[in-house]
């Protein structure tokens, strides 16, 4: 009944679990005749562990919103008891906390107002670049690392009250890495770390050494809006901004980690089906190192890809961060319309023996990781064949403001699935790869394949913080995988490698057609390694150091290059390795290229050698192709359409329609457009 009858034995649950509960015992006595639909009326429900839904209560159940109502699902604690008093010329808010001084329960994160609010960190801007590495050998690459000690310029690392709750959070390569201190000699400028490092200590390939940041340092509480949790005198402390007062403010502190589950059991061949959540708010949980502290991680029975042990951080992408929200044999289960919002790992993952799963018009933002993490069994590995994932749609989600204490995470991470979906997304504001699609190096076997990446936008990625990382990034074979009609643009890495699309290592059998790109702060499109891709009909414009990059030659040819639009400002066109042959390493031809600062189109060897454009044509490359200006709307505003007369239309060029791009309307949403170009002959 919706409203409780005057026996009181009839009526609404109180709580989620009380809903499952009875749900489950409802099942059991066979009174499910059909569909199920259960309304969550507005609030905040507070979980106290969380919801596990197993196959027991398989059946067609929709969990959903009452009409006009938000409700939350919170990890987390409304934080009261506030007294008011200075700190440092400022109001502070102090709280006492006897569960944290007893040693029951240890926060990483605050939300204020919805906010996730900063703790303090040294320096508050920009980063520090350690000054030595004992026993590092240089010069340095990707490599085993175990460092626990690097030397620090003078001031940079003092004796901090708390120390051991000050971490190094250290960027390099394509990972951050994080690890609680352990000592400082003030006189040798000794910096000893808690957790042995992932790579050695340098910022990419070379000599620099890496740049770090200290974050929960007590000393720095000084910022409108800052926190710290004292844990020794179980105090919370809080600078309030201009205008919030104690009983206006809603300060919540999360106290799980995970807040809902989706239990198949894929080696019984059990599944989880016929799950449906609409309209949901999932908030306010914490962080840790998935294999450390204690922490419980449900929903991941096969724990051979979470390789962080004791190290300060994993590989890359952040792979091995779990979700808020987890799947595992989950069949034909939907997310639609709901929020992620203030979580310390990965908004939701679908993991092992999962199919059919649709999560279509969903908003993640404000992520300790990324939004959305798709994984299998591996195929190279022999692992259970009812451990595949695929069949997945991802589709119509706005996803924002992530990797806030995983700086690695991308936006969607999919790994070893196939005939995954990913359409119509926004994504931005993010400090590492948009979109990752794979996950074995080289030419090995790949369970990836038949993978649809179409028809998004993302944007503001990387930020200078990472490096090595593209707006769509893809691994290994992929046969049948389509890059088709995205738009990319503001790719900003550290070092190195910031690019919008790029196959990595072994990439193969792909088709890029179709999308917009630019504004890269290397190139708009890199290609590491791999074989048999086609690029087609695509705008790459801008790029800080080239247009296209190939980084290794091998013995077979690896992109072909047909009818693209090519811009650049006054740099090579295209870059490939020093002494080898670039017509041994790609086909190009009946592309535009243009150059908006009016110089002749140059390509560039790896040893810096300038190839001229009649060079370039003698090797067989772009024999039919042109240079000409191809009368773009507006070069400057990035307004790359062709006008009518345009020479583009001479070689077959079509502008890439994205009028669809990024999340759909709810009327227009179902399956995706394939988006093909009408296909024009070539008019040479």
């Amino acid at each position: 009944m919706a409203r409780p009858n005057r026996q009181g034995n009839d009526g609404p649950w109180a709580t989620p679990a009380g809903a499952l509960a009875g749900l489950t015992a409802l099942k059991q006595q066979g009174r499910l005749t059909g569909p199920v639909a259960v309304l969550f009326e507005d609030g905040i429900y507070a979980l106290e562990a969380p919801l596990r839904i197993g196959p027991a209560l398989n059946w067609p159940i929709r969990f959903c919103a009452a009409p006009g109502a938000t409700p939350v699902f919170s990890g987390g604690r409304v934080i009261e008891g506030w007294k008011v008093g200075q700190w440092k010329g400022q109001p502070v808010w102090v709280t006492e906390l006897p569960e944290v001084r007893e040693g029951k329960w240890n926060f990483r994160s605050l939300f204020v107002n919805g906010q996730r609010a900063p703790r303090p960190r040294r320096p508050k801007n920009g980063l520090f670049r350690m000054a030595g590495a004992p026993g590092l050998k240089f010069p340095a690459g990707w490599g085993d690392g175990g460092q626990t000690v690097f030397e620090c310029k003078p001031g940079d690392v003092q004796d901090f009250r708390n120390l051991t709750d000050v971490e190094v959070v250290y960027l390099h390569f394509w990972i951050e890495e994080r690890s609680p201190l352990e000592a400082f000699d003030s006189g040798t400028n000794r910096v000893v770390m808690q957790r042995p490092s992932r790579a050695p200590l340098v910022g990419a390939f070379g000599t620099q050494l890496a740049d770090y940041y200290l974050d929960n340092v007590w000393e720095e509480l000084s910022e409108p809006g800052e926190w710290y949790l004292d844990r020794t005198e179980g105090r919370l402390y809080y600078l309030p901004r201009k205008g919030e007062k104690p009983s206006e403010t809603k300060i919540i502190a999360p106290r799980l980690l995970q807040l809902l589950v989706l239990e198949g059991q894929p080696d019984r061949e059990t599944w989880v089906e016929q799950i449906q959540f609409e309209g949901l708010v999932f908030a306010h949980t914490d962080w840790r190192h998935p294999s450390g502290d204690g922490a419980t991680i449900y929903g991941v029975s096969r724990l051979d890809h979470l390789s962080r042990g004791n190290r300060a951080a994993a590989g890359q992408a952040a792979c091995d961060v779990p979700g808020v929200v987890a799947l595992e044999g989950a069949h034909h289960c939907v997310f639609r319309n709901c929020v992620f919002r203030n979580l310390g790992w990965y908004g939701l993952s679908i993991g092992d023996g999962s199919h059919g799963v649709r999560v279509e018009g969903c908003l993640f933002e404000d992520l300790g990781a990324g939004g959305i993490k798709v994984d299998g069994a591996s195929a190279r590995r022999g692992q259970l064949e009812s451990r595949m994932t695929g069949t997945i749609f991802l589709t119509d989600n706005t996803i924002h403001a992530g990797g806030r204490v995983f700086h690695s995470a991308c936006g969607v991470l999919s790994m070893n699935a196939h005939r995954v979906t990913i359409a119509h997304n926004h994504i931005y504001d993010l400090y590492y790869t948009g979109i990752s699609c794979g996950w074995e190096w080289g030419y090995q076997q790949n369970a990836a394949h038949s993978n649809t990446i179409a028809w998004n936008h993302i944007h503001d990625i990387g930020q200078g913080v990472l490096s090595d990382m593209g707006g769509i990034y893809t691994l290994g074979v992929q046969p049948g995988t389509v890059i088709r009609n995205n738009w990319i643009h503001n790719v900003r890495s550290a070092h190195y490698g910031g690019w919008c699309i790029y196959p990595d290592e072994g990439s193969s059998h792909l088709l890029i057609e179709g999308n917009v790109c630019y504004d890269a702060d290397r190139e708009p499109f890199h290609i590491h390694y791999g074989r048999e891709i086609l690029v087609l009909n695509n705008v790459f414009a801008f790029g800080g150091e080239s247009v296209v990059r190939i980084s290794r030659a091998e013995s077979h040819v690896t992109a072909t290059f047909l009818r693209n639009l090519f811009l650049a400002e006054g740099t090579p066109f295209f870059r490939w390795p020093g002494g080898s042959r670039p017509a041994a390493v790609i086909r190009s031809e009946a592309n535009l290229f243009f150059d908006a600062t009016g110089r002749r189109p140059f390509f560039q060897e790896g040893n810096g050698r300038a190839m001229s454009w009649k060079e370039w044509k003698r090797l067989g490359l772009d024999r039919f192709s042109l240079v000409a200006d191809p009368k773009c709307q507006d070069l400057k505003k990035r307004g790359f359409k062709p006008r009518p007369g345009s020479p583009a239309e001479r070689v077959g060029f079509v502008f890439p329609d994205l009028r669809n791009v990024g999340p759909r309307p709810p009327g227009m949403r179902g399956d995706v457009d394939d988006g093909k170009p009408a296909r024009q002959g070539l008019r040479l």
